[in-house]
């Protein structure tokens, strides 16, 4: 039978004798720790400035994102625990590994919170040295937390739809310049917004003249729901319904009538062929033919509702 070695704890400092050495060794094996983590952290580089702080090593990731990666001896602490969060924010890094030699309970439950309250993604390790008999030592960088693949999952979600308000935001800071333009004194006022809708009141509570835009469609409509019970906006949509034709045919085009059954709120809508937020070369062409559309949909509709007081 062949030999078997046993494989033992060497200390830490008398591998490398101080960080600074456990830093440098680590920024020459970027490979190490990118097993260790199981994703690439690449153009490793030491003692970069964070105001009156120097972060132990700065890299990036396989998507060119920043990682910040601090090194600890002994036990871990606030201390590290704040430098960590202060690199992260000085380099608008997307990545924070922590690698300490003895991880305690607290902080590990911390950089768990972290990864779920967070959008950036948190690393905790382990390092250790371990060698076999009277082998050379061996560095033993173990994962003790890093994101799970749930949590990168909600990140992206949470990321696209960050990215969607923006374009929405946008979309809408432009359509309040062509209502003022078009003269559309009903809504001008209003702000624009993150929001998939723009709303003003259509003189009774509860009811709303809005604009929608989703990203393949748009529309206009308007919004039933005094906040009471489904019979009662049901009456309100039976009492305009009843005057179906007429609106119609001052509005010029036949309308969606939702009673939506089942459902406390109803609407009355006009839809576009034009698309919607995706669509960014018909945008200006999309805003005109919303606020046309929407003049004639508030003047057919006005007369009937004002008769609903």
């Amino acid at each position: 039978m062949s030999q078997v070695g046993k494989l033992e704890k060497v200390s830490i400092q008398s591998v490398w004798r101080t960080e600074p050495e456990f830093t440098r060794w680590l920024e020459q094996n970027p490979d190490t720790l990118s097993e260790t983590l199981g994703t690439a952290i690449e153009s490793l580089t030491r003692e970069m400035s964070a105001g009156d702080f120097f972060v132990d090593l700065v890299g990036e990731d396989g998507s060119g994102g920043k990682v910040v990666i601090e090194n600890q001896y002994g036990k871990s602490d606030h201390d590290h625990l704040g430098k960590v969060l202060t690199y992260l924010a000085a380099f608008e890094a997307v990545t924070a590994v922590w690698i300490v030699e003895t991880p305690r309970p607290e902080h590990v439950k911390a950089f768990a919170w972290l990864n779920d309250a967070s959008s950036a993604s948190f690393y905790l390790v382990q390092m250790q040295a371990v060698r076999i008999g009277d082998s050379a030592p061996a560095p033993l960088l173990t994962l003790i937390l890093g994101p799970s693949e749930e949590r990168g999952r909600v990140g992206e979600i949470k990321r696209t739809l960050r990215e969607r308000q923006q374009v929405l935001l946008e979309f809408w800071t432009i359509f309040a310049e062509a209502l003022k333009k078009a003269g559309d004194s009903a809504h001008a006022h209003l702000k624009p917004t993150y929001g998939d809708w723009l709303s003003t009141a259509a003189g009774i509570t509860g009811l709303g003249y809005a604009y929608v835009l989703l990203n393949d469609s748009a529309r206009i409509e308007l919004y039933i729901d005094k906040d009471t019970t489904e019979a009662e906006n049901r009456e309100l949509f039976d009492r305009l319904l009843s005057h179906k034709e007429a609106i119609e045919r001052d509005f010029g085009a036949p309308l969606d009538w939702e009673a939506l059954d089942g459902k406390r709120a109803k609407r009355i809508a006009w839809r576009t062929d034009l698309g919607g937020i995706k669509n960014r070369k018909k945008w200006p062409q999309l805003q005109a033919e919303l606020i046309d559309r929407m003049h004639r949909f508030m003047n057919a509709l006005n007369p009937y509702v004002s008769a609903l007081k």
